[in-house]
C-alpha cells in the first residue's frame, strides 16, 4: 500500500481520474492533510464516502507509529517511532521560549561509524523514504496544534546522514516548506561532511542553514572520531564550506562535542581558529553526551568557556 505523502500531485490526479472521482478532490485531500491535520481518511467529511473507502483502500496516511513518547533528562521530548517495517526510529522536540524545533531521522541507523555516536554504533539499516522523513515532523505539528501551538523549527540531525540520503532529505525539506510553511531559514541540515553533496546542496538555491558535525581540527584527529574524514579531509571540507557561505550567504554551523582532554584543549582552539579564520561561521560547542560505545566523557564547562574564549581571539563566534 502506498504512503499517500509519497504520492506527487499528478500521481494523485491520475488516481482520481482512474476512479471517476473529479480532479478537484486533490485539493481537498491535500487540506485535510496538510492543514486540519486528519487521523484517517474516514476525517476528511466533505469527501464522499466512495472516495474516502476508495483512498483507505489504496494508500496509507501514516506509516508510522509513535511506539512510545517521554521527557529525557536534559528536558526534551522525545518520540519513539515504529515503522511498517519494525524499523524505529527517534525524533526530538525542543521548547525554547516561542520557538519550538524538532530534531528528524533520515535513516534507520547510520553508515558513517562515528566512534561517539549512539546511531553510529548501530551500523545501518535502510535509508527512509521522503514520507517517513516529513511524517515525523507532520506528527509533531498535528501534536502541537492540539496544543494550540505550532511548529517553527526543524532540524535533519536525528538517526543517519541527510546527504547519504541526498534525493530524500531534500524532497522532504521542499515539503516542509511547501505543506507546513516552514521557513527554509528555519531548515537545518547536518552533515559529517559529504564534500559531493555540500556542493550540489550549495547549488540549490535554497537558504536553509547547513550544520557540520567538526569535532576535530586536524585531519589525524577527526579521522580517528569520524571515518568519513579520510575520504573527504579538512582541507576539502571546508573549502566547500566557504563556496556554501559565499553562494547562499548563510552562517556555516561548526557542531563540536567537547570530549574531555581530547579536543578542548588550548592547542585544538588554536587549530580550530586557524581552520576557520575568514569563514562566515559559528561553532556551537556542547560536552559530548557520552554513550555505553565510547570512553571519552565530556568537558567540563570551565574548559568549554576557555575554548570559547580562545575561538574568539580569531573572530570566531561560539
Amino acid at each position: 500500500m502506498k504512503h499517500l505523502l509519497d504520492t506527487t500531485e499528478q500521481e494523485l490526479l491520475d488516481w482520481l481520474n482512474s476512479h471517476g472521482h473529479a480532479p478537484y478532490r486533490v485539493g481537498q485531500i491535500r487540506r485535510w492533510v496538510f492543514e486540519k491535520r486528519a487521523d484517517s481518511f474516514a476525517d476528511m467529511s466533505d469527501l464522499p464516502k466512495k472516495l474516502r473507502e476508495d483512498l483507505a483502500g489504496d494508500f496509507s496516511l501514516f506509516n508510522a507509529s509513535v511506539a512510545k513518547q517521554y521527557q529525557a533528562d536534559d528536558g526534551t521530548e522525545k518520540l519513539l517511532v515504529e515503522l511498517a517495517d519494525g524499523g524505529r526510529i527517534e525524533c526530538v522536540l525542543l521548547r525554547d521560549g516561542h520557538r519550538r524545533s524538532i530534531c528528524i531521522s533520515t535513516q534507520v541507523g547510520c553508515a558513517m561509524g562515528c566512534v561517539f555516536c549512539a546511531t553510529g554504533q548501530m551500523g545501518f539499516a535502510r535509508n527512509l523514504t521522503v514520507a517517513e522523513i516529513f511524517e515525523q515532523a507532520l506528527q509533531y505539528a498535528r501534536l502541537l496544534t492540539a496544543e494550540g501551538d505550532r511548529l517553527s523549527n526543524v532540524v535533519l540531525m536525528g538517526m543517519g546522514e541527510p546527504f547519504h540520503n541526498y534525493d530524500a532529505s531534500l524532497a522532504a525539506i521542499h515539503l516542509l516548506m511547501q505543506r507546513l510553511g516552514i521557513g527554509a531559514r528555519h531548515i537545518t541540515v547536518s552533515t559529517v561532511g559529504l564534500v559531493p553533496q555540500i556542493r550540489r546542496f550549495a547549488d540549490e538555491g535554497l537558504q536553509v542553514k547547513l550544520a557540520i558535525s567538526l569535532h576535530a581540527a586536524t585531519d589525524e584527529e577527526r579521522a580517528a572520531l569520524l571515518p568519513v574524514n579520510k575520504r573527504y579531509p579538512l582541507q576539502d571540507l571546508i573549502a566547500a564550506c566557504r563556496d556554501y557561505a559565499d553562494k547562499t550567504g548563510r552562517r556555516v554551523t561548526f557542531e563540536w562535542a567537547a570530549i574531555s582532554g581530547e579536543n578542548d584543549t588550548p592547542e585544538q582552539a588554536r587549530a580550530l581558529g586557524q581552520l576557520l579564520h575568514g569563514l562566515k561561521c559559528h561553532v556551537n560547542i556542547i560536552p559530548l553526551n557520552p554513550t555505553g560505545g565510547y570512553a571519552g566523557g565530556p568537558s567540563s564547562m570551565r574548559r568549554v568557556n576557555a575554548f570559547i574564549e580562545a575561538l574568539a581571539q580569531y573572530g570566531i563566534s561560539a
